[in-house]
């Protein structure tokens, strides 16, 4: 039995969410898991796809995606200073 970390979990739950075209099926044969696995990481985060075609529909998965993005730019940002400081260190 493998262990996933909680940031593959969140994604693959984001991913999901974010491509409403994609079955359960695809989405878990292009992570490498079980259509089952990823069907329990979408329950146990309380997800689902918005549905409706208004703006309410977009309004739900909005924050939680503001969220992860702010979380990864902060990342990147600070994966720049580690790879300036080991340009420097090489030179």
């Amino acid at each position: 039995m493998k262990n996933y970390p909680p940031e593959f979990k969140a994604d693959a739950v984001a991913l999901y969410q974010s491509r409403p075209g994609a079955t359960i099926n695809q989405i878990a044969a292009d992570l490498g898991v079980s259509p089952q696995t990823l069907r329990n990481w979408i329950r146990a985060a309380g997800a689902g796809r918005p549905r409706g075609h208004g703006a309410d529909a977009l309004a739900g998965p909005a924050a939680p995606l503001e969220a992860e993005n702010t979380a990864l730019r902060k990342k990147v940002r600070e994966l720049e200073e580690e790879h300036e400081i080991l340009r420097k260190a090489a030179k």
